[in-house]
């Protein structure tokens, strides 16, 4: 039983940190119509997933979940890592995996210009750079330390605004 609760309360944590994910990389299209539907679909497809994944990670480990949860209410979980920097901006709200598993935060900053102040921010913190790729609309990269990998994209989401999405594990 203590195992069952163990893998559906991963899985369902994983689905938190993909939701994350997912939300801060289906801002990364162009405004083409087909794009303009298929983004309009996937974000209200996942403001509904929001509701069902912070709903199935109750039911999966009840009282066990060990600081696991979602915010949308412009902060950011109490467990979120101290040293993994965050840009400046407007917190939209993030999420937290069960026992430090993983944590995600998406703010609202000024412009995909924010990806390199991003960058060095986590440079300085003594953050490694892999795999970063930017343009004029958009940034992504990894970045590993000591403790934490960050997984970070910068770019506009279908109303707009520009989000940094931050996905960080442990190492």
């Amino acid at each position: 039983m203590l195992n069952e609760k163990k893998t559906l309360t991963r899985s369902a944590a994983a689905l938190v940190l993909a939701l994350g994910l997912v939300t801060g990389l289906t801002a990364c299209g162009e405004g083409s119509p087909v794009d303009n539907i298929v983004g309009g679909a996937v974000d209200s497809g996942i403001e509904s997933l929001k509701g069902t994944a912070q709903k199935a990670i109750e039911d999966a480990a009840g009282e066990a979940l060990n600081g696991a949860g979602i915010t949308t209410d412009g902060t950011l979980p109490a467990s979120f890592p101290a040293d993994v920097p965050l840009v400046a901006g407007t917190t939209r709200g993030g999420g937290a995996g069960p026992d430090g598993t993983g944590w995600v935060a998406q703010i609202t900053v000024s412009g995909a210009d924010q990806f390199a102040v991003a960058q060095q921010q986590l440079e300085t913190a003594g953050f490694t750079a892999s795999g970063v790729d930017t343009d004029a609309d958009s940034g992504f990269g990894t970045f590993t330390g000591a403790t934490h990998r960050v997984v970070l994209t910068v770019s506009a989401d279908g109303d707009g605004q520009t989000i940094a999405t931050y996905v960080v594990t442990p190492v």
